[in-house]
Protein backbone atom coordinates (compact mmCIF):
# COMPACT_ATOMS: atom_id res chain seq x y z
CA UNK A 1 0.00 0.00 0.00
CA UNK A 2 1.12 3.76 -0.94
CA UNK A 3 1.51 6.49 1.23
CA UNK A 4 -0.97 8.10 -1.12
CA UNK A 5 -3.29 5.09 -0.30
CA UNK A 6 -2.71 5.24 3.17
CA UNK A 7 -3.46 9.00 3.73
CA UNK A 8 -6.55 8.67 1.65
CA UNK A 9 -7.63 5.54 4.16
CA UNK A 10 -6.98 7.93 7.16
CA UNK A 11 -8.99 10.92 5.53
CA UNK A 12 -11.55 8.55 5.31
CA UNK A 13 -11.18 7.48 8.70
CA UNK A 14 -10.89 11.14 10.25
CA UNK A 15 -14.53 11.89 8.05
CA UNK A 16 -15.90 9.09 9.42
CA UNK A 17 -14.85 10.60 13.10
CA UNK A 18 -15.80 13.95 12.30
CA UNK A 19 -19.35 12.42 10.79
CA UNK A 20 -19.96 10.15 13.77
CA UNK A 21 -18.95 12.82 16.66
CA UNK A 22 -21.53 15.02 15.90
CA UNK A 23 -23.98 12.84 16.08
CA UNK A 24 -23.04 11.49 19.85
CA UNK A 25 -22.85 15.29 20.63
CA UNK A 26 -25.82 15.78 19.52
CA UNK A 27 -27.17 12.29 21.03
CA UNK A 28 -26.16 13.06 24.84
CA UNK A 29 -27.81 16.62 24.65
CA UNK A 30 -31.04 15.30 23.61
CA UNK A 31 -30.75 12.32 26.69
CA UNK A 32 -29.93 15.28 28.74
CA UNK A 33 -32.63 17.51 27.59
CA UNK A 34 -34.68 14.23 27.85
CA UNK A 35 -33.96 13.41 31.72
CA UNK A 36 -34.16 17.06 32.18
CA UNK A 37 -37.74 17.09 31.20
CA UNK A 38 -38.39 13.61 32.84
CA UNK A 39 -37.34 15.73 36.34
CA UNK A 40 -39.20 18.64 35.78
CA UNK A 41 -41.87 16.67 34.86
CA UNK A 42 -41.55 14.30 37.88
CA UNK A 43 -41.33 17.43 40.28
CA UNK A 44 -44.35 18.77 38.43
CA UNK A 45 -46.35 15.59 39.27
CA UNK A 46 -44.55 15.58 42.93
CA UNK A 47 -46.11 19.24 43.71
CA UNK A 48 -49.29 18.87 42.51
CA UNK A 49 -49.62 15.68 44.34
CA UNK A 50 -48.46 17.63 47.70
CA UNK A 51 -51.28 20.28 46.71
CA UNK A 52 -53.54 18.19 46.16
CA UNK A 53 -52.94 16.17 49.63
CA UNK A 54 -52.17 19.76 51.43
CA UNK A 55 -56.15 20.49 49.73
CA UNK A 56 -57.46 17.07 50.88
CA UNK A 57 -56.04 17.90 54.55
CA UNK A 58 -57.37 21.41 54.71
CA UNK A 59 -60.99 19.90 53.48
CA UNK A 60 -60.93 17.32 56.11
CA UNK A 61 -59.71 19.70 58.69
CA UNK A 62 -61.89 22.13 57.80
CA UNK A 63 -64.86 19.74 58.42
CA UNK A 64 -63.49 18.38 61.57
CA UNK A 65 -63.03 22.39 63.02
CA UNK A 66 -67.20 22.16 62.12
CA UNK A 67 -68.24 19.66 63.68
CA UNK A 68 -65.94 20.26 66.56
CA UNK A 69 -67.55 23.58 66.63
CA UNK A 70 -70.90 21.77 66.62
CA UNK A 71 -70.18 19.54 69.55
CA UNK A 72 -68.97 22.71 71.62
CA UNK A 73 -72.23 24.41 71.01
CA UNK A 74 -74.14 21.35 72.43
CA UNK A 75 -71.40 21.08 75.34
CA UNK A 76 -72.00 24.78 76.61
CA UNK A 77 -75.79 23.47 76.93
CA UNK A 78 -74.57 20.78 79.21
CA UNK A 79 -72.79 20.75 82.75
CA UNK A 80 -69.05 22.20 83.11
CA UNK A 81 -67.04 19.07 83.26
CA UNK A 82 -68.23 17.97 80.13
CA UNK A 83 -67.10 21.45 78.79
CA UNK A 84 -63.19 20.60 80.76
CA UNK A 85 -63.21 17.06 79.19
CA UNK A 86 -64.38 18.74 75.55
CA UNK A 87 -61.63 21.28 75.42
CA UNK A 88 -59.05 18.83 76.83
CA UNK A 89 -59.99 16.48 73.66
CA UNK A 90 -59.72 19.37 71.78
CA UNK A 91 -56.25 20.42 72.32
CA UNK A 92 -55.03 16.40 72.26
CA UNK A 93 -56.94 16.87 68.64
CA UNK A 94 -54.87 19.75 67.40
CA UNK A 95 -52.01 18.54 69.27
CA UNK A 96 -52.46 15.52 67.09
CA UNK A 97 -53.14 17.60 63.77
CA UNK A 98 -49.99 19.67 64.65
CA UNK A 99 -47.98 16.61 64.22
CA UNK A 100 -49.52 14.81 61.37
CA UNK A 101 -48.65 18.13 59.82
CA UNK A 102 -44.81 18.27 61.10
CA UNK A 103 -45.05 14.60 60.40
CA UNK A 104 -46.10 15.53 56.44
CA UNK A 105 -43.61 18.45 56.39
CA UNK A 106 -41.29 16.19 56.76
CA UNK A 107 -41.90 13.64 54.58
CA UNK A 108 -42.24 16.44 51.45
CA UNK A 109 -38.72 18.14 52.63
CA UNK A 110 -37.48 14.59 52.79
CA UNK A 111 -38.62 13.85 49.46
CA UNK A 112 -37.65 16.88 47.98
CA UNK A 113 -33.66 16.64 49.36
CA UNK A 114 -34.27 12.86 47.55
CA UNK A 115 -35.32 14.32 44.22
CA UNK A 116 -32.16 17.13 44.29
CA UNK A 117 -29.58 14.25 45.09
CA UNK A 118 -31.06 12.36 42.20
CA UNK A 119 -30.84 15.50 40.24
CA UNK A 120 -26.90 15.69 41.27
CA UNK A 121 -26.35 11.87 40.03
CA UNK A 122 -27.76 12.46 37.00
CA UNK A 123 -25.92 15.56 36.34
CA UNK A 124 -22.82 13.70 37.45
CA UNK A 125 -23.73 10.62 34.88
CA UNK A 126 -24.46 13.10 31.98
CA UNK A 127 -21.16 15.37 32.83
CA UNK A 128 -19.41 12.11 32.84
CA UNK A 129 -20.59 10.70 29.80
CA UNK A 130 -19.86 13.89 28.01
CA UNK A 131 -16.75 13.63 29.36
CA UNK A 132 -16.12 10.29 28.11
CA UNK A 133 -17.16 11.55 24.43
CA UNK A 134 -14.92 14.14 24.50
CA UNK A 135 -11.64 12.19 25.92
CA UNK A 136 -12.45 9.80 22.99
CA UNK A 137 -12.79 13.04 20.42
CA UNK A 138 -9.40 14.05 22.13
CA UNK A 139 -7.79 10.58 21.39
CA UNK A 140 -9.32 10.01 17.86
CA UNK A 141 -7.64 13.59 17.08
CA UNK A 142 -3.92 12.85 19.38
CA UNK A 143 -4.06 9.26 17.35
CA UNK A 144 -5.16 11.05 13.78
CA UNK A 145 -2.04 13.70 14.39
CA UNK A 146 0.20 10.64 15.36
CA UNK A 147 -0.50 8.96 12.52
CA UNK A 148 -0.55 11.95 10.40
CA UNK A 149 3.21 12.81 11.84
CA UNK A 150 4.16 9.53 11.38
CA UNK A 151 3.35 9.83 7.44
CA UNK A 152 5.38 13.43 7.37
CA UNK A 153 8.25 11.40 8.71
CA UNK A 154 7.95 8.41 6.69
CA UNK A 155 7.74 10.74 3.36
Amino acid sequence: MTVEERLYKLEGIVEGVMAVLPDRVSALEARMDLLRQEVKAEMASLRQEVRAEISGLRQEMDGLRQEVRAEIAGLRQGMDGLRQEMRAEMAGFRQEMGEKFNGLRQEVRAEIAGLRQEMAGLRQEVKAEINTAFNKAMLYFTAIAVVLGVLTLLR
